[in-house]
């Protein structure tokens, strides 16, 4: 049977690259605002709370990190395959994606409970928080799945065009989280109440709806792929070398981010658990303009990637200017709330008086790189693209762990 040509081959580039990250910008939109009521409701039940999901912030960030940075791999194998016609190694990417996702999870589940505790003990010497933050972590930790299918099964949705389906996914779960939210925390009408620990797990339902979403959709709708059982359980090796190829760098790019987190919080808590809970804020806040720059990246990437192994190298070129423009607007947005509105920000999660004399001014002075953020995101996914993460790596390691730490250190 003769197959339809795939539209990142032939549909304007402009269209194409509205068509293909709109979907996805929208969706992480859903999810920086899940995290952000999530924060809201949490800040309702004491400062120490806040700043437990805080410190539980590298742990989730490097399960996030494992998870997209194997989805990048084998969302660059399977774009470039597609593009190449070549659809055994497509599927062979597909199933030995979803079998890399398995055991991810069972890593992370010894993580959860062998090493959470030192983890949060090592950020902070408060009792509380440290009591807080291990019932929130071990439970995202042993319970991480479901974020690990979403992922996995939203990644293969990609390549083939099927991004409004991936958005579907990942509202569905976003909007379970923020309605189980107060009801596991606050025990409203049947509902227990479980304080923190009704925070994480409304997080693991809302992930595990997504992911048995996207696993849906995938069987149902994507034809350019073929699921197997017994092939994502008799994973292709050469294919999953592939995949790490690109994937580790990714990974360990992403996870970069968690120790530079990891470090922040310990500097911090020298000062105050306050200080600390201003940190988390800032990343929950930043996040509704980074992460629709993040979908719009993760919409380029697939495109870049097809139209290099249809050798088509002008839309390449096309698909990556138009896509800096519109990242920065994005960015330069986001810019302007953080310094003409700092203080509303801060009120959203129940600021002190002292925190918001911190924070205020932190808010301010951290948004003036924003759009220069806006470019280098949306530049480093041409190293993902072609199978070059390291690229990417060497400049990660550079900005946070080179640079960024020093200078926290020192000022």
């Amino acid at each position: 049977m003769k197959r339809e040509e795939n539209k990142m081959g032939v549909m304007p580039v402009r269209r194409l690259l509205i068509t293909m990250s709109l979907p996805m910008m929208i969706s992480m939109l859903v999810q920086a605002l899940y995290n952000i009521v999530d924060s809201i409701f949490v800040a309702k039940l004491a400062e120490e709370a806040l700043t437990a999901v805080t410190l539980a912030f590298p742990m989730q960030s490097l399960i996030i990190s494992v998870a997209s940075g194997t989805g990048v791999g084998v969302n660059a194998l399977l774009s470039r395959s597609l593009g190449e016609r070549n659809f055994k190694k497509a599927n062979d990417a597909a199933n030995s994606g979803i079998c890399l996702a398995v055991f991810s999870w069972l890593l992370f589940i010894v993580i959860g409970l062998l090493l959470v505790k030192p983890f949060i003990c090592l950020q902070t010497s408060s009792e509380i928080v440290r009591e807080y933050g291990i019932t929130y972590t071990t439970l995202v930790c042993c319970a991480s799945l479901g974020i690990f299918f979403q992922i996995t099964f939203e990644r293969l949705l990609q390549p083939p065009g099927r991004t409004f389906l991936s958005m579907i996914t990942q509202v569905a779960g976003a909007v379970t989280n923020i309605i189980l939210d107060p009801l596991l925390i606050f025990g409203i009408g049947p509902f227990p109440k479980m304080g923190i620990a009704g925070a994480a797990i409304a997080t693991i339902f809302g992930q595990l709806l997504g992911s048995a979403m996207a696993a849906y959709f995938n069987v149902r709708y994507n034809k350019d792929i073929q699921l197997s059982l017994r092939d994502m359980f008799h994973p292709n090796l050469q294919v999953i070398k592939r995949i790490y190829a690109v994937g580790v760098p990714s990974i360990m790019m992403m996870s970069i981010g968690s120790i530079m987190t990891f470090s922040m919080n310990k500097l911090l808590d020298a000062f105050s658990t306050t200080a600390t809970a201003v940190f988390g804020v800032y990343f929950k806040v930043q996040s509704f303009f980074f992460m629709p720059v993040f979908g719009l990246n993760n919409g380029v990437i697939p495109i870049l990637a097809y139209n290099l192994g249809a050798g088509r190298k002008d839309r390449v070129k096309d698909t990556l200017k138009f896509a800096v423009k519109l990242a920065f607007c994005i960015m330069l947005l986001g810019a302007i709330c953080f310094e003409v509105i700092p203080g509303t920000l801060l009120s959203m999660f129940s600021a002190s008086d002292e925190m918001k004399a911190i924070g205020i001014p932190a808010l301010r002075i951290i948004a003036i790189h924003f759009p220069i953020a806006a470019v280098s995101i949306i530049l480093s996914s041409v190293f993902q693209a072609f199978s070059r993460s390291v690229n990417s790596l060497i400049i990660s390691v550079c900005r946070q762990l080179v640079v960024l730490l020093p200078a926290a250190f020192i000022l």
